[in-house]
């Protein structure tokens, strides 16, 4: 099998991520959290290794973030960059990329809030990709990629 995809997946993966991120950043919880399967683990190392199991854990996480950030007066975005995309032998892909998750206090300056690194798991779905698996690892965290 191939390490690279074609310019036409490559382009699919990058707009997936862009809608979901941009799910995410507009403050749109339930939306976001359809991009993942119903079975889906988020992995975050801020988590203290406990992950987030199954699409409504991921969605009631995500709502309580949105009025965390709304209580907090938080603009938040995500820039994705970098991204590597290899194909699975059934048929999912495994993705990389650096990610910079960004907060601005309205009337404020920009911070950086994390930069990690992203690796996803992505199946197809009805016809759509949806992450099945997420682990981000933060940089500084003294934890090695995907473990």
């Amino acid at each position: 099998m191939t390490d690279f995809v074609s310019a036409d997946l490559y382009a699919q993966v990058q707009q997936f991520y862009a809608r979901q991120m941009g799910l995410l950043d507009d403050g749109r919880p339930d939306e976001w959290a359809a991009t993942f399967t119903e079975d889906a683990v988020f992995q975050e190392a801020s988590r203290l290794n406990e992950p987030l199991r199954g699409r409504q854990t991921i969605r009631d996480s995500s709502r309580a973030r949105k009025q965390r950030l709304a209580d907090e007066k938080l603009d938040f975005r995500h820039w994705l960059g970098m991204l590597s995309v290899v194909p699975q032998e059934d048929g999912s892909l495994q993705t990389r990329a650096y990610a910079l998750a960004m907060r601005v206090p309205r009337g404020g300056a920009l911070d950086i809030f994390a930069s990690v690194v992203m690796h996803d798991r992505l199946v197809r779905v009805d016809g759509t990709w949806q992450v099945r698996h997420r682990d981000l690892t933060h940089d500084g965290s003294g934890r090695d990629e995907q473990g």
